[in-house]
């Protein structure tokens, strides 16, 4: 099965999941990513990745360059941004992260919890059932170690959001290409 691997424009099969984090990773051995690069990973135009840094929504880069973390917080709220408003992502990422452009106060880095999304979106797909995403999510989060104590039921909060919003989107974007069949007929 082929998709997108969420919040950007890449695609892949859905077998090769195990490799999408290291796929993610490698982009980053040079030592960081330029807007244009996180542009052509993400879809996103220049000037809306530039005002998300303006308005507070993430660090600025250094020297230019986004990290891994800064890429996978601009990923998220991309994957987000087709079924949630944007205060209502922001406060989705606060409350795992209080302030958005400071990395001290986070329960999670950014990367860890898109690359837990990543494995939940996977399973979901394949398996189509809730029940079963509840089952994994505590699974993908027995390693997790907790900065402060409840910080893995806010993060599994945060991951069945995400899930319920990138499946909402999925579902958006069938029926339109099923509303687009009954135009064209």
């Amino acid at each position: 099965m082929q998709w997108n691997i969420p919040g950007t424009v890449i695609p892949v099969e859905l077998s090769q999941d195990p490799h999408i984090e290291e796929r993610i990773r490698g982009m980053f051995l040079a030592g960081g990513m330029m807007l244009g690069q996180v542009a052509a990973v993400t879809g996103l135009e220049l000037y809306t990745v530039q005002n998300w840094v303006k308005r507070g929504f993430l660090p600025a880069p250094v020297n230019k360059r986004y990290s891994l973390e800064q890429l996978c917080r601009i990923i998220s709220i991309n994957m987000l941004k087709d079924v949630l408003v944007m205060e209502d992502i922001c406060g989705l990422l606060q409350y795992i992260n209080g302030d958005l452009d400071d990395d001290s106060d986070d329960l999670i880095d950014d990367s860890q919890l898109y690359f837990l999304f990543i494995r939940l979106a996977e399973n979901h797909a394949r398996t189509r059932t809730p029940f079963d995403s509840d089952i994994y999510l505590d699974a993908l989060l027995t390693e997790y170690q907790e900065p402060v104590p409840g910080a893995k039921q806010r993060v599994a909060k945060v991951l069945r959001i995400m899930l319920t919003a990138w499946a909402a989107a999925q579902l958006k974007q069938k029926s339109q290409l099923l509303l687009n069949e009954i135009r064209e007929n």
